[in-house]
């Protein structure tokens, strides 16, 4: 588990990175594919980090979709054409933000 509190702190720092891109709004995030860029190579980074959290460091948090999780990673790396703006845009409104706050709660479980 000493190396999960690493890949947590790795995750939320990704995480960060998501929160910040797309503070400058879904307009200007839309129209732009470098801030697209930094928001999707932050969540890919992020999605792979979850698959090293052993399984007893995900228990923790049971509500979280971790195989949903890893199949959007999967997306991100090989089906990146298939990738829809639209979702992820929704995904750093909706579910990032729920994801931070459960790998908060994760990391003040294990301090």
């Amino acid at each position: 588990m000493k190396d999960d509190r690493i890949f947590l702190l790795h995750i939320l720092e990704c995480l960060r990175r998501v929160e910040e891109n797309a503070a400058f709004g879904r307009e200007q995030f839309m129209r732009s594919h470098t801030l697209q860029d930094a928001v999707l190579r932050n969540l890919q980074t992020m999605a792979e980090t979850t698959q090293r959290l052993s399984d007893e460091t995900k228990a923790l948090q049971p509500q979280v979709p971790w195989p949903e999780i890893t199949a959007f990673r999967n997306v991100l790396v090989h089906d990146y054409l298939g990738i829809d703006i639209e979702i992820v845009w929704d995904i750093t409104q909706d579910e990032a933000p729920e994801l931070k706050s459960a790998i908060e709660a994760i990391l003040h479980s294990l301090s």
